[in-house]
């Protein structure tokens, strides 16, 4: 699979996974302008694809010329929750009084180090899952999407399934379909389909039924931000995985990078969540599936206390446990 988000040409090309699993195409965005609207509409997303994409809009707008630190702080406000844009963007930025072959030189380092990263921080988790679950083959859940779309290659928590995957140890994964915009049945059913790992979609509401049936071995998530104390925000509907784990006695471990670790923020309760549009829950492929003007509460993302944690995995190791 090629990468998530790339340079050639001058422009950044992704991957659009708006248009997955339908049709697998990549579009190349040659303005700021083109890469926020392809952040804000989830074009591009998950929380090391999009510090990619951060660095790389830095790098375009320096190559373009411009007030670059004005571009550069439009790409890093386009989503406020996902850390890793921001470090993206600020890690590019660094290197712009040394001018722009400095800029796209770190934001092109920075693409060859996301594969790396996350092999080694899935790879660790991988050993965390087989510490935590004496079961074999494992029966795995999955919520959202984590693997090679959600970074520039590999992936997170959905990389720790390639791992096993290729040890013989998953037996299934159950594919939360995630609401509101469904990446997990559009994008991680894809990619299973793809690798040739047995899986099935469920709805996000089946995940706590699915667990007192005794299906799920260990629950695997990615994070767009981790504090200090290792709470940690992901996609919406995480924190009632992680309460339906602890019930049931089921591991509950996250893989990020450590650009996903944010120590200025003590806890999850400082993090910022983002809201999105009320037609996505109001709407359906155009057609009104709610009363016109319902209210609706429309989080992106929510907060997992650590404590309900079994471990949070990086590159360099776990990063917390709950006692």
């Amino acid at each position: 699979m090629r990468r998530t988000v790339d340079w050639a040409g001058g422009a950044i090309v992704i991957v659009d996974q708006v248009a997955l699993p339908g049709e697998y195409r990549t579009l190349t965005l040659r303005t700021v302008t083109e890469l926020v609207d392809a952040i804000q509409r989830l074009a591009v997303r998950g929380a090391p694809a999009l510090g990619a994409a951060g660095a790389l809009g830095v790098a375009l707008a320096a190559c373009q010329g411009g007030d670059v630190r004005a571009e550069a702080d439009r790409i890093a406000r386009a989503r406020p929750t996902a850390v890793n844009l921001a470090w993206g963007v600020q890690r590019a930025l660094a290197r712009l009084p040394h001018g722009a072959d400095a800029v796209l030189a770190e934001a092109k380092a920075m693409l060859d180090e996301d594969e790396q990263r996350n092999r080694t921080a899935s790879a660790h988790a991988a050993e965390v899952v087989l510490d935590a679950c004496p079961r074999r083959p494992l029966r795995l859940l999955s919520h959202c999407n984590t693997g090679h779309l959600a970074t520039v290659a590999w992936g997170t928590a959905l990389g720790v399934v390639w791992h096993l995957h290729a040890r013989g140890l998953v037996e299934s994964v159950l594919v939360d379909e995630t609401r509101p915009l469904l990446q997990g049945s559009r994008l991680t059913a894809w990619e299973l389909e793809q690798a040739g790992v047995p899986y099935r979609v469920q709805p996000d509401g089946a995940a706590a039924a699915a667990m007192a049936r005794g299906l799920v071995d260990c629950v695997l998530v990615g994070a767009d931000r981790i504090a200090a104390n290792g709470d940690v925000a992901n996609k919406i509907g995480t924190y009632g995985l992680a309460i339906s784990a602890a019930h049931h006695g089921v591991p509950f471990v996250v893989v990020a990078p450590t650009s996903t670790v944010d120590k200025s923020v003590a806890t999850g309760a400082d993090i910022a969540i983002e809201e999105r549009a009320g037609a996505e829950l109001t709407e359906f492929g155009g057609t009104q599936i709610a009363p016109k003007g319902a209210a609706v509460f429309n989080p992106a993302f929510d907060v997992t206390p650590h404590a309900l944690i079994t471990a949070v995995v990086t590159e360099d190791g776990v990063f917390g446990r709950a006692v």
